[in-house]
């Protein structure tokens, strides 16, 4: 039997006739029975918000929409269950996350949402584990609700909820949606190396996803960021990127981007303790046009911007604006002139909020011929010479992150080292992105902990 249409599913919702295999929710809007609405004393006192995780919304692509039968024609998740299991950086004593609807063309009816330490059962590890220690369970409430109706393109943010996490500890968050999203336009994150789960029924107090419906996606769906309340010396370092930095290549639920590596480094250098290495790179983006995501101009505000504790930022692109322009002299010229326009004019931006901004020199994608990697021609290689040139002398950025240096191969400097290489001589390997992380110069946080000036 077929899903039924979103018009149905919303007037069985309206007369009260849904079903779940769990008690049903209260009504959107209605004051929540649970315990999270009171409010809660910030601790430490003279604390703020910093972003301990992060992920860049996308509008997700067909190809990436849930695995049947969790999609239907116009309705996403209908009477569904989403768990998902999310890689702190920086530890907290309080957290609050905010969910997404950035590109849903309608509502996004969130009927409850939980939050709980997970635990891996055989053959798991507790990034992407199906289950959770059900004594850490919280319920989350938004400004006081239980349920919360997000209008397209907007944002949600929970209350606050007492949830100590340490340092690079694994969170789950379950989200039950009753009626579903009643569109195929809906907001992920494809990229996340993360395994999720998703079952037919509220199961968001469930220990395990059990029915026999259940299936798992390498997806993240609506989960945009996870704040802690932190003490005043702590921040946030956002990257953005694309497929490098979303770590592309990486083994699933093992957390092997360069970014990840990078935080466990800082962990153990006393200057950068005190600092969140958050992720808004995306496969696929660009610079210049939108693609995989909004293009990179154009999201700076909101994912460097509109992030909670931000101190430091940084530009890791360009590589997919040379590749995918038309390999002329006239077009390469021309892209390589507008990457190099957009870098100064985020920094622009950056700078306005005295953030210093950082910039990475664009990693090879040279190969024995351009059918083994497309993006390998003289005029594409010539063109991230020419743009990475820049990038080291123009003395534009606060710091420059020379991580074509660290991953090229010293015999033929176009392509990635053969240690390094994933294979499609684009995307480092895991050994290449642990070198990256080895060679980022960590002093350059010391160096602007005073931020910069806002007239540049």
């Amino acid at each position: 039997m077929g899903l039924p249409n979103p018009f149905l599913a919303l007037f069985l919702f309206a007369v009260g006739v849904l079903s779940s295999p769990l008690a049903s929710p209260p009504a959107y809007g209605a004051p929540s029975s649970y315990g999270n609405t009171t409010s809660i004393t910030p601790n430490p006192s003279n604390g703020h918000w910093v972003d301990t995780w992060t992920t860049m919304p996308q509008l997700t692509e067909f190809a990436n929409l849930p695995p049947p039968p969790f999609n239907g024609t116009n309705l996403e998740f209908y009477n569904s269950t989403i768990r998902q299991t999310l890689h702190m950086t920086l530890g907290a004593d309080q957290l609050r996350i905010r969910i997404s609807n950035a590109f849903g063309l309608n509502d996004l009816p969130i009927t409850k949402v939980t939050v709980a330490l997970p635990v891996a059962e055989l053959g798991q590890n507790l990034t992407g584990a199906s289950a959770i220690d059900t004594s850490t369970l919280q319920t989350l409430t938004f400004s006081g609700n239980e349920s919360i109706i997000i209008p397209n393109a907007a944002l949600a943010v929970s209350d606050p909820i007492d949830f100590p996490i340490k340092s690079q500890q694994i969170v789950s968050v379950t989200m039950y949606l009753q009626t579903g999203q009643a569109s195929n336009f809906i907001t992920s994150h494809p990229g996340s190396r993360t395994q999720s789960w998703v079952s037919f029924g509220d199961y968001t107090e469930a220990s395990n996803m059990t029915d026999i419906s259940t299936q798992s996606t390498f997806h993240w769906f609506f989960l945009s960021a996870v704040e802690g309340w932190m003490a005043p010396q702590k921040s946030a370092f956002v990257v953005v990127g694309d497929s490098i930095t979303d770590g592309r290549a990486s083994y699933n639920n093992a957390n092997g981007r360069w970014p990840d590596y990078l935080f466990t480094r800082m962990q153990g250098y006393g200057p950068t303790k005190d600092i969140a290495v958050v992720n808004q790179a995306a496969g696929g983006n660009r610079i210049l046009y939108d693609g995989n995501g909004p293009n990179a101009l154009g999201r700076i505000d909101r994912d460097v911007l509109a992030q909670s504790g931000v101190k430091y930022a940084m530009i890791f692109e360009g590589v997919n604006d040379i590749g995918t322009a038309d390999n002329t002299t006239a077009n390469q010229t021309m892209t390589g002139d507008r990457v190099i326009q957009a870098y100064q004019q985020m920094i622009t931006r950056v700078h306005t909020f005295g953030i210093p901004f950082f910039g990475a020199t664009i990693t090879p994608f040279g190969a024995p011929n351009d059918t083994i990697q497309t993006y390998a021609t003289p005029e594409r290689l010539a063109t991230r010479d020419r743009v990475n040139e820049w990038i080291r002398t123009s003395g534009a950025f606060d710091a420059v992150i020379d991580f074509d240096a660290v991953v090229r191969d010293p015999e033929d400097p176009e392509q990635l080292n053969p240690l390094y290489n994933s294979g499609d001589y684009l995307h480092p390997n895991e050994a290449g992105y642990a070198a990256m992380a080895r060679a980022f110069p960590l002093d350059v946080f010391e160096k602007y902990q005073q931020g910069v000036s806002m007239f540049m």
